[in-house]
């Protein structure tokens, strides 16, 4: 066996060179996209940080500030800043549980062994597939004053506000518009229903559990990895939010659905103020990453991975 060992160590292993042809062929094939990623991702995202040091406006000459444009917004300089910043959190705060709650009530509909299923899936989903802006005039048509939604409240003696003009209602206008798209959420819920073993809820009926104690018990701890994938997904959306407010009401009246990337948008393409306008996007960047990281650093204390239990009582 040492002789076998000796030998085989004897014969020297060929060197390979620093690029091969094969090398220079994989290159080839994803240079598209790595060059499309080097000039419409990376280049941008570091330009954009060089130019929130700036007081770029486009049209004049510029010149580092350091971190002025952050002061602005900091320190109260910016009104508009603070008011889209509370737009969106207040945004962020009912549109993330909102769609949850919707999305996951409309998987386990759907989930339901019923004749003709797949047309109602595909119904429900179609509106995640549907362009932004025509979805947009639309809920503008229903929420106007005299629009569907008033119409049915007036059915049951309500009368229904004036949606999309008052400062009151603006927002939350908005908000219910956000709450028709929840395909995306939804497929991924029923998904994850469909993934529940059959055996837990049987072994729980014997037992006499009911139909909450075993959503409750079961069907939650068992999709909670794709909870924990839509809401890290509905907050990084929700403080993206633009069309809405920018196409329904274009952040009035009154600056009442101002929210955070409308007030972006117009520093840098309407004032022109490009610098300060990187700047915002940057604290944006800052406060979704760290939203991310605490979700992340969170997640260990109530997301269930079913390989990760069969391991650690394998190691155990």
């Amino acid at each position: 066996m040492a002789l076998l060992t000796r030998a085989a160590g004897a014969i020297p292993r060929p060197r390979r060179r620093f690029i091969r042809r094969i090398d220079l062929i994989g290159w080839a094939f994803i240079s598209p996209w790595l060059t499309g990623f080097v000039v419409f991702t990376a280049g941008p995202f570091l330009a954009s940080a060089f130019l929130s040091l700036t007081n770029w406006d486009v049209a004049g000459t510029w010149k580092i500030i350091g971190f002025r444009n952050y002061e602005r917004m900091l320190t109260g300089e910016d009104d508009l800043f603070v008011m889209a910043v509370k737009n969106t959190a207040f945004y962020v705060a009912f549109h993330v549980p909102g769609v949850q709650i919707i999305a996951l009530a409309l998987a386990m509909l759907l989930n339901q062994p019923l004749r003709g299923i797949s047309v109602y899936r595909t119904v429900f989903y179609l509106p995640a597939v549907t362009a932004g802006v025509a979805t947009a005039y639309l809920w503008a048509s229903i929420l106007s004053k005299s629009g569907l939604l008033n119409s049915m409240l007036g059915w049951v003696g309500i009368e229904g506000p004036n949606w999309l003009y008052s400062f009151e209602w603006s927002l939350p206008a908005i908000i219910i518009y956000s709450l028709w798209n929840v395909g995306t959420p939804m497929l991924i819920y029923l998904a994850a229903l469909q993934g529940v073993p059959v055996h837990l809820h049987e072994a729980a009926m014997i037992d006499g559990a009911g139909i909450w104690s075993r959503f409750r018990n079961i069907t939650v701890p068992m999709i909670t990895p794709a909870v924990f994938f839509n809401i890290i997904l509905g907050i990084i959306s929700s403080f993206q939010v633009f069309t809405a407010a920018y196409i329904i009401t274009a952040g009035g009246p009154a600056n009442a659905t101002l929210v955070y990337n409308l007030h972006l948008y117009r520093s840098a393409f309407e004032q022109g103020k490009m610098g300060y306008a990187s700047a915002l996007a940057w604290f944006l960047f800052l406060v979704i990453l760290t939203f991310t990281m605490i979700q992340l650093a969170m997640a260990k204390f109530w997301v269930y991975y079913e390989g990760e239990q069969t391991q650690n009582r394998g190691a155990t």
